[in-house]
């Protein structure tokens, strides 16, 4: 699970506990992004970004963190992790990739992003009320992939090339919005782990907006 996790909050965590469920996953691994070429840059470093993550998993066996993307210092590219990870893993072992609704109907303008199927699983976040990936809201390259690899997620076996779309409890919490509530010195509560929330407190981050 990949993601900039500026900063990492509920909703990260409980979509990871969710699919780690659904899909009986033996360990999810957040991989912090260090220089996301998709987007614009992310607020904080990514020294601080991997340290909130790590303090956000503490406690939970099945979560991991992985600061490859962190620690090299070219942009990161989810193609690039994934083909790491299946060496590391070998061609057998299944391997899921966890996006968010958003992050899967933009999945065409991602570098190489057909190559992304013959490395891993994909698991897509959804709820019942949301569009995002309906197929009438989709580009014909989604609908297209949507067609010939959604499976329930029970019938996924194999170690790549399956998509899942997995219903999932809404939480509507963004990391946007939390660094907008910090930055007028409002609470954020309850929307992060508490160990990160000290730490946010403790460097004194996100003090504008």
């Amino acid at each position: 699970m990949g993601g900039t996790f500026d900063p990492i909050h509920t909703g990260h965590l409980r979509m990871a506990e969710e699919m780690a469920e659904a899909l009986n996953l033996s360990q999810v691994r957040f991989i912090p992004a260090g220089q996301p070429p998709h987007r614009h840059l992310p607020r904080t470093s990514a020294l601080h970004r991997l340290e909130m993550v790590r303090r956000a998993v503490a406690g939970n066996p099945r979560f991991a963190v992985d600061a490859r993307e962190v620690e090299q210092p070219a942009p990161s590219y989810t193609v690039d992790t994934l083909t790491a990870l299946r060496a590391e893993f070998g061609p057998d072992q299944p391997l899921w990739l966890l996006l968010g609704a958003d992050a899967f109907a933009g999945l065409p303008g991602w570098h190489e992003w057909r190559q992304l199927f013959a490395l891993a699983n994909i698991v897509v976040a959804t709820r019942p009320d949301a569009g995002a990936t309906r197929p009438d809201a989709l580009g014909a390259e989604l609908k297209q992939e949507l067609a010939h690899r959604q499976v329930p997620a029970g019938s996924a076996t194999g170690p790549a090339g399956a998509l899942v779309l997995q219903n999932m409890t809404a939480l509507d919490i963004s990391a946007t919005r939390i660094r907008a509530t910090l930055a007028r010195q409002g609470s954020a509560r309850y929307l992060l782990p508490d160990a990160v929330l000290d730490y946010i407190h403790h460097q004194q981050l996100y003090l504008s907006p």
